[in-house]
């Protein structure tokens, strides 16, 4: 159960546009709250909740180092997400393999 409340926060992270554009920002690493920032027409308060609720979610961590807060992907997060992703796709890929074998032997019937 806990897993699945780990996974309800990190895809509710993923949903908003702004934290995947910092998200994909991060892909290239590290980078200052400044310069997340600096692309979207927001009131760093405002930028500061997405920031908030991606370290939340565990997806992201930040450290401060004098004035500066910088930001660094939390690369076990998106493992956790990788796993539940493989899962879904082996289930419905067993799932479309059946249906393609009933399908084959359905046709081959009415030959």
């Amino acid at each position: 159960m806990e897993q699945y409340q780990q996974l309800d926060g990190i895809f509710q992270a993923l949903a908003d546009p702004t934290r995947r554009a910092v998200l994909s920002r991060l892909g290239q690493g590290p980078a200052s709250i400044s310069d997340l920032a600096r692309p979207f027409d927001m009131a760093l308060p405002s930028f500061m909740k997405h920031i908030r609720f991606l370290e939340g979610s565990g997806l992201i961590q930040t450290r401060k180092s004098g004035r500066v807060r910088t930001c660094a992907i939390d690369k076990q997060r998106f493992a956790a997400v990788e796993a539940w992703l493989a899962d879904q796709r082996a289930l419905w890929e067993g799932r479309t393999d059946r249906l393609e074998q009933f399908v084959i032997a359905e046709r081959d019937k009415t030959k």
